[in-house]
């Protein structure tokens, strides 16, 4: 390593325990000990464009071990992506650019929201499943217009968490090739040195799940890094996993090769002798020599020279190829999905009773046609789930081309997986599982929500009619759990048209992701109305002006609440039924709508859904009522738990009625 890039390195240790230290809190020792990895893989390995941070074909960077922030923001002030020293000034301040850890959207040049150890590596999967089937889509001979690499560093607890075992496990399955995992290795975490409950032989399960596994002695090697960085690029029959060992705290003496470096700041004295350490030339926080400034300036200036080759390369594509032009025009170009509401094929609906699980299958296999960049799969329940684009072919290692993927067994990886494939554009992805499982996708559909990706969820079996598979199989809380959750959208729907605008709410959504829960059991179809994409609307009104009572219902209680409207008006009570196939929508409508659907002059009300009660008391109101489950169910076909939980005609009129 010559001078200039000895202080080059040093210059992003220093920013980050400065930013830590200013802030009195924060991660410095992984910034200290990883700064050579990062340094060498965006200076001279990695193909980007501080000036155009958003172009496609750029070289994808997740930091997985997002409490090492001050390391991503550091280097986004020295390769000039607009992060400026008052902005490190700020890490961790209310309204700043530069949060505690990364965030999607918030700072410039975050490819990913990271903090949740291993969702990072396993979103860059997603990544590079997407570089793989675009490539497999529009390169053509001598026009690689897609060919970019998925780099991703991570530490020991992206390691122990069991999501990157997930996700690798599918990674080395699929030998995506373009995918670098880069594993600071420094074996510490928080309560010590990684032997009191990490002493697994790292590279050898790697080597298992099908990586190449290469390996850096010394952390601070740029030549070693290099090396390794440029044996991953040469295999791409398999991903590649780099070992680099590192030290925590690097060159901070009081510091280093302890647990105590890992989060909480140096404090003042350290980080002098840090300075008195690396000879840094001032003791001024946020010094950095210009002629390290003039170092990165040269890099910079280096870097938007792959993209202009790209530009070029993609024009002459476009002219020669107009067609595939225009595919990728429909490929990146999100806006365009709002077509479909004038697309009359999409709208079709069958005359007999059916599932919404299979209506939502009829949907997905009309959209794989009009939507071609649609791509998802399963967590191996996809005849369950119907979740399969026929004659779309299988996304595997000897087909890239394939629409349909198979995930596994791994419903949490593959939620990461799903966000990472949004993250990296130009694909409209879903994922799918049983509703009972959603408890595994939770975690990464937090993400999804955090980052404002519309990845789709398909949740079928849905409640209680799940029957035979017993309370195992059967979400009760999971709905509450989903409408608790900020920016996400839970569908729903009473019958194969609210299903279709469920699928077009999902595909035309810009940054909420949006779940479909379908049901098991055939429901009839009842000639709902495009008011669902307003969350809520009246289905079925009374006769009279002011309704005598509100019955509101979701999914398959729809009917039900229906049915029980016909009863009540033989006994003189003209009640109004709501469908309410998505809470979340109708809160995000004005006043005056809500005011027309659900009157605050109407406080008789009572709610129909086959699943907690958690959530209805804010549209019942005190006065109101709910037929909802109150505890978990049961093994028995469904026709015998609904009327065993109260699922009937005769309760709803009766609870109805106990509100008069």
């Amino acid at each position: 390593m010559n001078n200039i890039e000895t202080k080059s390195v040093n210059a992003i240790r220093v920013l980050a325990a400065d930013a830590i230290e200013k802030a009195k809190s924060g991660h410095p020792g992984m910034p200290l000990g990883s700064a050579a990895i990062a340094y060498e893989l965006w200076a001279h390995e990695m193909k980007h464009n501080p000036k155009n941070p958003k172009w496609p074909n750029r070289d994808r960077f997740i930091l997985s071990a997002g409490h090492g922030s001050a390391l991503e923001y550091a280097l986004l002030h020295l390769f000039g992506y607009g992060i400026t020293v008052d902005d490190l000034k700020e890490f961790r301040q209310f309204g700043s650019v530069t949060p505690g850890h990364p965030e999607y959207r918030h700072t410039v040049g975050v490819e990913a929201t990271t903090g949740p150890l291993g969702a990072g590596v396993s979103m860059a999967v997603g990544m590079a499943m997407a570089e793989a089937h675009l490539a497999a889509t529009f390169n053509k001979e001598g026009f690689p217009v897609v060919d970019h690499y998925t780099f991703t560093l991570c530490g020991d607890g992206c390691l122990m968490e069991g999501i990157s075992s997930e996700a690798f496990s599918l990674a080395g399955t699929l030998k995506l090739g373009k995918l670098i995992v880069l594993y600071d290795s420094n074996r510490i975490t928080i309560e010590g040195n990684t032997d009191i409950a990490f002493r697994e032989d790292v590279a050898k399960r790697m080597e298992a799940f099908g990586f190449q596994t290469l390996e850096v002695k010394d952390g601070n090697d740029l030549a070693e890094i290099k090396a390794a960085i440029d044996a991953a690029k040469a295999d791409l029959s398999r991903p590649s996993f780099i070992t680099v060992h590192t030290e925590i705290g690097y060159g901070c003496p009081a510091k280093q090769g302890k647990a105590s470096a890992h989060g909480e700041p140096l404090g003042e004295e350290n980080i002098l002798e840090m300075k008195k350490n690396f000879e840094w030339p001032s003791t001024e926080p946020f010094f950095v020599p210009e002629e390290v400034y003039q170092n990165y300036a040269g890099i910079i200036a280096d870097l938007g020279k792959a993209e202009e080759e790209w530009n070029a390369l993609f024009k002459a594509y476009c002219e020669t190829y107009p067609e595939m032009a225009k595919k990728w025009e429909t490929y990146f170009d999100r806006s365009k999905l709002a077509g479909l509401i004038d697309v009359d094929s999409f709208w079709a609906v069958p005359e007999k009773d059916e599932a919404t699980r299979a209506s939502s299958g009829a949907a997905i296999n009309r959209l794989k046609d009009l939507v071609p960049n649609l791509f998802g799969g399963s967590a191996d329940l996809a005849p369950s789930n119907k979740t399969n684009m026929k004659e779309a072919g299988d996304f595997s290692a000897e087909d890239y081309l394939g629409r349909n993927i198979h995930f596994g067994i791994r419903e949490l990886a593959m939620t990461a997986i799903g966000n990472g494939m949004m993250l990296h554009g130009g694909l409209s992805a879903y994922v799918a599982t049983f509703f009972v499982f959603s408890d595994y996708t939770k975690p990464m559909a937090r993400l999804s929500a955090l980052m404002g990706m519309p990845l789709t969820y398909v949740f079928t079996h849905d409640s209680i009619g799940v029957g035979e598979d017993g309370p195992t199989h059967e979400p009760i809380e999971q709905a509450a759990m989903f409408r608790a959750l900020p920016n996400f959208h839970l569908f729903r729907p009473a019958d194969a048209n609210e299903t279709n605008l469920a699928w077009y709410a999902a595909l035309t959504s810009e940054s909420t992701p949006t779940a479909l829960a379908l049901t098991r059991q055939n429901l009839p179809q009842i000639t709902t109305g495009r008011g669902a994409l307003k969350g809520a609307y009246v289905l079925k009104d009374a006769a009279k002006a002011t309704p005598d009572a509100i019955l509101i219902a979701t999914g398959s209680e729809v009917s039900l609440a229906l049915q029980a409207r016909e009863e009540l008006l033989k006994d003189g009570i003209d009640a109004r039924v709501v469908s309410m196939p998505c809470m979340d929508l109708f809160e995000e409508q004005d006043e005056a709508y809500k005011e027309s659907v659900l009157p605050k002059a109407v406080r008789k009300r009572v709610a129909v859904e086959a699943l907690s009660g958690f959530g209805w008391e804010k549209y019942v109101g005190l006065d109101g009522k709910t037929v909802c489950m109150k505890g978990f169910g049961a093994s028995a076909p469904y026709s015998k738990l609904f009327p065993h939980f109260g699922f009937t005609v005769e309760n709803v009129v009766k609870t109805v009625k106990e509100l008069f």
